[in-house]
């Protein structure tokens, strides 16, 4: 080390020393300023500015052009990590080239997303791989290993999992909370994080929006319990935007904001995400935190040494040394060609009836004349967390490519209709230029932008984006202009002008035509009709969704009133509807593909959920009429969650989803229809068959509540792992080898059909004898391979002994039950093919020792009306009454008194009663609870009991009380 080289700058040092050397150099005020997500630069010691956060989930996203891939979810529907590794690879060597020219392009990317897809109507679906642990968390690693990058000391990337912790629902995210008990905690959710993390290639994780336990996510005390337990390495918590204000704007569960920020930084968060780049505010709250000794300086030096960490790893302080400084892969071949595999190695084929011939309607035959029909079959839909488009292919290019364009037809199905006023004038669109691009605006439309790479203006958020305004406002007049409406779904409408943009409003308030598509925050581009009066006879008010208000025409032009009274009546005249021109083309081809689905900015997005699996009935008409002129008609779903389709199950010949599939949809799906590439996804998550099988959306209880493939008791539409192919494969010579560690499995396949394809190999196990509720059948294991047409291969699989165990509440601990197993291998969780029993030791099952122990209220066997919440602000759980009539009941299986239990005391908050009952029917005790004061000041009551030998224990609960334990002794 030469006299001058600052320690932290020799990176012949330990990284902890030289973060320690850096930290050391810091003032305290200089610390605190790194605790927010612009950290700005310290130039007296040569540190750049430096941000967390950059958006990276199926590509770069919001710094304009990047190779946009398909949907997380597809990248679930692949069943495939080492394709998904090697999509992480790609991500980040562009985000490595793009940060080359634009130094507001982030190295610490958050992504990926490992919610579990655990309710097919969470708004977010498309961000998630899976509703299964396993296949989640061996997609996470895989993305995760591609963005980091192979070198043992540098980083490519430094990518974030989101979202910290049981996240599944839009509807209240920031004040609702998820009841997460013992056995769901660690047996689903828990799972989807730890096995990236325990890959060690995850710089840290983001906490989620909401509640779980009655505790902000932000505050969670499994951040420090399990999350940094499972590595020795730094972990970096990045708060979710806007989250650190949440806990005392939104959540009240703080007065003060100093008093949430330190509890936020106490409970593990590193760094804060709030108020976008004005940093003035968490500056202020850290430091009046710290002046009223609500943290200490030990605290902000632990969250600054965790950043410093990170920004080590990616080669900050040692650009010579970086193996991944001089990275410009962008938008190359490989790339390309990449993006396209993954679209088609996502496209899943649901059913593939006879037509009328006997043979099945897939895959396509050569020379057939082609209609493509429906809302999406000229789309290619963007999501919130997608780059801009280099490259666009849509189902209609993909298929006349492929096909010729003499053979393929189109019609869109929309609604052509026009406006008419109460005056009798009609709405029109000015003439002019729209196509004109507004320089720097985003929401003009990514599709467009035209960039040719790296380092073309971007937004950092593109929420902030505002509209165009220097377009002329749409007008009445005599004449007016025939407008494309669609239903979305639920009412919600799009309107869109004879030049393709859709109706927009900008801050002006004005409706224009202006957009390329709808997107943004807040969507300006959607509208409801609103009756004026019972009848459709008395005209229709229209409602811009964006801002509430509702459509005026003025003399100057169309926009937006505050208030219902200056509300335009329209009149809508129906020039033609989308049935129509879909039968027209229908009845002119040989086979007709129906591309139906969503638009991911419309009905389930980011704040906010579905509340149906129904295709909306727009898009019910088009099928229905392409079907009815024309039998052999294929049904394409291009969306980013399940739908309920059952009448089109059962009538049309094929069915085939596809999540969004990115900047190759269309050329990857054309080739899946054509049949050169035989379709091999595999559906991530249960297609319900409709919502009476639904539970509630926050009733995050899988167990109790008989959610998902695992616990899922009825009949699903079509079930999980589910996917055909061209060919067909057989499965033989199911064998399992039991050894101390582990259960080798070994199956053999063949492709026993005709054509050449990919196989997705499933492997379940369960349990025969289980003495607590288990799973139907559970993955654990799979593989996806390829096969020519008689090719056989033998798959080995070494399963983890624990892999078959469950969380056991009753004496806290992770536990596999001696006793029989059932190992099942096969095409899905409903076809399996070939089976093997096997029996594993371990602990048997034991009665809950309470006399020794006692009982955490919060692991209960089963419960009746109440919920989880949190026994303090910092750690700990009670369980209270849920709803109106304030009562509930908990059961405890198998509960051992011993020779004699006298005494029982509760730990109890609030007021109202506790009742303690043994089997059901011999009451033990009941204790009035007099008010205790607040919520967390607990009091311990005492009864005598008479309990002997073994039973189940009731507690039933009523009033506004928290029970945090129950004690017993003899």
């Amino acid at each position: 080390m030469t006299a001058e080289r600052q320690p932290f700058r020799d990176p012949a040092l330990p990284v902890a020393r030289r973060v320690a050397d850096l930290l050391d150099r810091l003032t305290p005020d200089e610390r605190i300023a790194m605790l927010h997500q612009f950290a700005p630069a310290v130039p007296r010691l040569g540190l750049a500015a430096f941000r967390t956060g950059q958006e990276a989930l199926h590509g770069v996203a919001w710094m304009g052009p990047a190779t946009v891939f398909p949907q997380a979810v597809g990248f679930g529907a692949t069943w495939n990590p080492d394709l998904v590794r090697r999509v992480g690879e790609a991500v980040s060597r562009e985000a490595r080239a793009m940060r080359a020219k634009d130094d507001r392009v982030g190295l610490n990317v958050w992504a990926p997303t490992v919610n579990l897809l655990r309710h097919p109507l969470w708004g977010r679906g498309e961000e998630g791989y899976s509703e299964d642990p396993g296949l989640t968390s061996a997609l996470a690693v895989a993305y995760t290993r591609g963005l980091r990058g192979d070198h043992p000391t540098y980083w490519r990337t430094a990518p974030v999992l989101k979202h910290w912790l049981a996240h599944n629902n839009e509807t209240d995210r920031d004040t609702s909370s998820a009841s997460v008990r013992p056995r769901v905690l660690h047996e689903y959710d828990l799972r989807a994080f730890r096995g990236a993390v325990e890959a060690g290639a995850v710089a840290g994780v983001m906490p989620a929006y909401n509640l779980v336990n009655g505790r902000p996510n932000h505050l969670s005390p499994h951040l420090r319990e399990h999350l940094r337990s499972w590595t020795e390495q730094e972990l970096l918590v990045c708060s979710d935007a806007g989250a650190p204000s949440n806990i005392v704007d939104s959540e009240k569960y703080f007065d003060t904001h100093e008093e949430a920020t330190a509890a936020a930084l106490r409970a593990g968060v590193d760094s804060f995400t709030d108020h976008g780049t004005d940093s003035t505010a968490i500056v202020a709250r850290l430091r009046g935190a710290l002046k009223r000794g609500l943290i200490g300086q030990a605290d902000i030096d632990t969250a600054v040494r965790r950043q410093l960490t990170v920004r080590f790893a990616l080669g900050e302080f040692d650009p010579g040394l970086d193996p991944y400084a001089d990275e410009r892969d962008f938008d190359t071949p490989v790339h390309r060609a990449l993006a396209q595999e993954v679209a088609e190695q996502a496209a899943v084929l649901l059913k593939n009836g006879p037509a009328e011939d006997g043979e099945p309607l897939l895959p396509l035959r050569p020379g057939s004349r082609i209609a493509v029909v429906g809302l999406l079959g000229d789309a290619c839909k963007l999501d919130w967390y997608s780059g801009s488009l280099l490259h666009r292919s849509t189902p209609l290019d993909g298929l006349r490519e492929r096909f010729g364009a003499d053979h393929v037809v189109f019609a869109e199905g929309v609604d052509r209709v026009r406006l008419k006023t109460a005056s009798g004038a009609w709405l029109r669109v000015p003439e002019g230029d729209a196509r004109e691009e507004k320089p720097g605006d985003e929401r003009f439309g990514p599709e467009t932008r035209g960039a040719e790479g790296p380092g073309d203006e971007g937004s950092l958020d593109p929420a902030l984006i505002a509209g165009r305004t220097d377009l002329p406002p749409v007008t009445a007049d005599a004449e007016g202009s025939e407008f494309a409406l669609i239903d979305w779904g639920g009412g919600l409408l799009t309107l869109r002008a004879p030049d393709g943009r859709y109706l927009s409003v900008a801050d002006d308030r004005r409706v224009r035509a202006s957009a390329d598509q709808p997107g943004g925050w807040v969507v300006q581009e959607a509208f409801r009709f609103e009756a004026r009066e019972r009848g459709h006879d008395a005209g229709h008010l229209l409602v811009h969704v964006g801002t509430g208000g509702y459509v005026s025409v003025a003399a100057d032009g169309v926009t937006v009133a505050a208030d219902r009274a200056s509300a335009e009546i329209f009149t809508v005249e129906t020039v033609e509807r989308g049935e129509q021109a879909v039968a027209r083309a229908a009845a002119e081809a040989d086979v007709v593909v129906v591309v139906a689905g969503n638009d991911p900015h419309l009905c389930g997005r980011e704040t906010e959920d579905r509340t149906t699996l129904a295709l909306p009935a727009h898009q019910e008409r088009l099928w229905r009429a392409a079907r009815a002129a024309n039998p052999r008609t294929a049904l394409v779903l291009v969306s980013a969650y399940p739908y309920a389709v059952p009448e089109a199950a059962a009538a049309l010949p094929a069915l085939l989803w596809t999540a969004h599939g990115g900047q190759a949809a269309g050329t990857a799906l054309a080739r899946v229809l054509a049949g050169d590439v035989s379709p091999a996804g595999r559906l991530p998550q249960t297609w319900y068959a409709s919502d009476a099988d639904l539970p509630d959306l926050l009733d995050y209880d899988i167990v109790g509540s008989r959610q998902t493939y695992l616990y899922f008791d009825g009949t699903p539409m079509f079930p999980f792992g589910h996917g055909l192919s061209y060919t067909s494969f057989g499965y033989e010579e199911l064998h399992a080898v039991v050894d101390a560690e582990s259960i080798r499995v070994a199956c053999a396949v063949t492709n026993t059909g005709g054509a050449a394809s990919d196989e997705v190999v499933q492997v379940y196990g369960r349990a025969l004898a289980p003495s607590v509720p288990r799973p139907h059948r559970e993955l654990l294991a799979h593989r996806r391979l390829h096969l020519a047409v008689g090719a056989s291969e033998t798959l080995s699989f070494d399963i983890p002994r624990a892999a078959f165990g469950f969380w056991d509440v009753a004496h806290g601990r992770w536990t596999v039950e001696p006793g029989p197993y059932e190992i099942q291998a096969g095409a899905s969780s409903a076809d399996l093919r070939r089976s093997v029993t096997i029996e594993l030791d371990g602990v048997g099952p034991a009665p809950r020792p309470v006399l020794e122990n006692g009982l955490a209220a919060v692991d209960y066997d089963e419960q009746r009306g109440t919920e989880i919440v949190d026994r303090t602000k910092v750690s700990g759980d009670s369980v209270t009454p849920a709803g109106a009539d304030a009562e509930g009941e908990l059961v405890f299986r198998r509960c051992d008194f011993g020779d004699g239990a006298t005494e029982a005391a509760v730990e109890v908050a609030g007021s109202g009663r506790v009742e303690l009952s043994l089997d059901g029917h011999t009451l033990l005790a009941v204790l009035d609870v007099p008010p205790t004061g607040g919520r967390y000041d607990y009091t311990t009551l005492g009864a005598g009991i008479v309990a002997r030998g073994v039973g189940d224990l009731h507690i039933r609960l009523r009033g506004r009380l928290r029970l945090a334990r129950v004690d017993f002794a003899g």
